[in-house]
C-alpha cells in the first residue's frame, strides 16, 4: 500500500472540505519530514506516515455523531474507521493496532509512549500552531510542554520563533 493510495482515500473521505485536506497533507509532510531528520527506523517512519495521513480521520463522524470536531470525539471515533480502511490493504495487525493506537490518543499527550508518536503529535502542533493563529505565549508553552525532538524544536522556532532565537 502506497502514501499516494492512502491520501486518495482520505481525500475521499474530507471530499469538499479543502481546509481538512490540507491540513492532513500538512501533518503527513512536516511528520515525515521530522521522522526522516531523526534518523528513525524504516517500520516506524511507515507507521508515523500512516498514522499523520490518518490521524483525523474520526472528525466528519464526530460532527455526524456529536455535532462537533471535539479532539476527544476524534479519538473515540477514528480508531474504527482507520483499522476498517486499513484491514483492506497489506498491513500487519502490529502495524494496524500501533497506528489505529496513535490515532486513538493523538490528543492525549500525557500518553506518548514513543517517537512515533511523539512526531505525530509535533507534526499536528506545527500546523494547528499556525492555522489557530497561536499567541506566542501559547507557542512558547507548547514548545516546553510539548516538543521533545531536536527537528520539531528546530522547526518550531523557524516558524514561529526565529525573532526569540
Amino acid at each position: 500500500m502506497t502514501n499516494e493510495k492512502l491520501i486518495n482515500e482520505m481525500i475521499k473521505i474530507f471530499k469538499g472540505d479543502c481546509k481538512r485536506i490540507n491540513h492532513f497533507l500538512k501533518v503527513y509532510a512536516f511528520g515525515k519530514t521530522i521522522g526522516e531528520l531523526e534518523n528513525v527506523s524504516n517500520e516506524t517512519l511507515r507507521i508515523i506516515e500512516v498514522a499523520c495521513i490518518l490521524h483525523d480521520i474520526g472528525i466528519k463522524e464526530s460532527e455526524i455523531k456529536y455535532g462537533d470536531s471535539n479532539g476527544k470525539h476524534q479519538e473515540e471515533l477514528g480508531p474504527a474507521l482507520a483499522k476498517k480502511l486499513l484491514i483492506k490493504y497489506d498491513f500487519s495487525n502490529d502495524f494496524i493496532e500501533r497506528v489505529i493506537f496513535l490515532i486513538g490518543n493523538h490528543h492525549s499527550y500525557n500518553k506518548i509512549d514513543g517517537v512515533d508518536f511523539q512526531i505525530l503529535v509535533e507534526a499536528d502542533f506545527l500546523v494547528n500552531l499556525y492555522e489557530e493563529n497561536s499567541s506566542k505565549s501559547s507557542i512558547f508553552s507548547v514548545e516546553s510542554k510539548i516538543f521533545k525532538t531536536e527537528t520539531g524544536k528546530e522547526f518550531l522556532e523557524n516558524l514561529f520563533l526565529w525573532w526569540a532565537v
